[in-house]
């Protein structure tokens, strides 16, 4: 078989594949066995027909057609591997005309992945916000924990801002009542303004067994954007009693004890929250200056493939919510134009990357470990609830093992990018990266290795491992919005 490669543009290639008919035999072999096993001839039994009793009774050409429509798939991926040919696209095939004993021909139009110049890439210079955590953060969190601990009283008395109330609720539309918009025996908490527009100011004031009515727009549903007449009773009010900030409040809501450890471990924790936030920044920045290096071609199709893709599973997402796609551009404050324009930009720029990111993966030779492949495989299956061996199964058998390899590969080449980047925050600092985990605290060192030749000269050398493990490429680009997952 030979095969050449023409391109007609960045993203866009025509494949011309020729194949002696001598490469067809297999084919015509198998073409032959298949219709002997389909037709009913007197004298033979089904499946032995001879070849020349088929080409009589059923055609050589048709035999022919039979044999290259089997071959194609196959000559196809040949020709696409002997050209390292990258597919984004279904092929647009055009096959010569076939003739018994003649060479086949076809070609192939189809989108490919560009070719890339890649600038130097390590070193990137990047800043990021400061790492900051206060005391009022730790306060907050502290007040977090009182709240899940603290007791809720009933008072004879009106509801005031922070109470618990139990409320029922009745919406309808010029004097009829709207059956989807009832509720009844519902717990709120006033001030928390989470649940409709006017609920707060209607509550405050009112004792158990008391009702108020005010106008209101109902966020989903068949009157979903309507002014409606809403109705709220109350029927008791609670008032909530925080714990006392004592050892002994330390010793019941955690495993410390005392309130000067519990607050040094809520500093911590939320230490390592605000590295990894900086981490994803420090990400995303790297990322934007990769792109900003590097004109990549995308192609079209592609583009447009994804953004359908991206729009169905944001419709899939809503319907299981009960919401429209109105009701997620209205909670969102976007326009339909902002809404295309987003997605439109998110598409491309997460196209560009995963592109630049193979492409540095296929230079450095960065391939993924069973190791690394189980702990996403892990990841994965905790997201879906399901078991590690369940998504395994059914990664194997809808042939998902090469995306989540990819997925892998990119992470650990972004972090290695990210890692050997220079970040700093506004103030100046550098900011460590390298050995960052997914609690936010940082690996240990693996220690020197003693060689031998070391040893008598007095030195150490560092085993250095392939850029970079799973653990920190997973924190790096763990949040990384990829093309095509569980689309491909």
């Amino acid at each position: 078989m030979k095969s050449a490669v023409e391109t007609l543009n960045p993203t866009r290639v025509k494949l011309s594949v020729e194949v002696p008919f001598d490469e067809l035999k297999p084919s015509l072999d198998a073409a032959y066995k298949k219709i002997a096993g389909q037709i009913n001839v007197p004298g033979f039994r089904k499946g032995k027909v001879p070849a020349p009793i088929i080409d009589q009774r059923v055609g050589r050409e048709a035999v022919l057609v039979e044999a290259v429509n089997d071959a194609l798939p196959d000559l196809y991926t040949k020709a696409l591997t002997e050209n390292k040919l990258m597919p984004m696209s279904q092929p647009e095939l055009n096959l010569d005309e076939i003739e018994y004993g003649e060479d086949l021909a076809f070609t192939a139009e189809l989108d490919v992945r560009p070719t890339i110049e890649l600038p130097e890439f390590h070193g990137l210079e990047v800043e990021v916000d400061d790492m900051v955590v206060t005391d009022e953060d730790v306060e907050a969190q502290l007040q977090l924990l009182r709240e899940r601990f603290a007791t809720l009283n009933p008072v004879e008395r009106p509801a005031q801002s922070g109470d618990y109330v139990t409320i029922d609720l009745s919406a309808s539309k010029d004097g009829e009542e709207i059956s989807a918009a009832q509720a009844t025996g519902m717990s709120y908490q006033v001030g928390g303004g989470s649940l409709l527009e006017g609920l707060d100011e209607a509550v405050v004031g009112l004792s158990a067994g008391e009702e108020n009515t005010f106008p209101s727009q109902l966020l989903a549903g068949e009157h979903a954007d309507e002014t409606v007449e809403v109705t709220v009773k109350v029927t008791a009010v609670k008032e909530q009693e925080l714990p006392e900030l004592d050892d002994e409040f330390a010793q019941s809501a955690s495993e410390f004890d005392t309130v000067d450890e519990l607050q040094d471990d809520l500093r911590e924790r939320a230490t390592r929250s605000a590295r990894l936030e900086q981490a994803a920044a420090a990400r995303d920045a790297v990322i934007a200056e990769l792109l900003a290096l590097i004109d990549v071609p995308l192609p079209e199709a592609a583009v447009e493939d994804e953004r359908a893709r991206r729009r169905e599973a944001l419709t899939d997402q809503l319907s299981y919510s009960g919401l429209s796609h109105a009701d997620y551009l209205k909670a969102e404050g976007q326009t339909e134009e902002e809404y295309e324009a987003k997605l439109e930009t998110d598409v491309r720029e997460a196209m560009a990357a995963q592109f630049i990111l193979d492409e540095i993966a296929e230079m450095e030779e960065v391939e993924p470990t069973e190791t690394e492949l189980a702990q996403l495989i892990v990841m994965r299956a905790q997201s879906v609830g399901v078991s590690p061996q369940q998504y395994m199964k059914h990664a194997l058998e809808h042939n998902h093992m090469p995306e989540i390899a990819e997925e892998v590969r990119r992470g650990k080449v972004l972090a290695h990018v990210v890692e050997s980047a220079k970040v700093k925050d506004r103030s100046g600092r550098d900011v460590q990266l390298e050995g960052l985990m997914p609690d936010g605290t940082y690996a240990e060192p693996e220690p020197e290795e003693e060689t031998e030749e070391g040893a008598q000269a007095g030195q150490h050398t560092h085993q250095h491992a392939q850029p970079s493990d799973a653990a920190s490429g997973l924190v790096v680009a763990g949040s990384y919005l990829t093309v095509d997952e569980d689309a491909k």
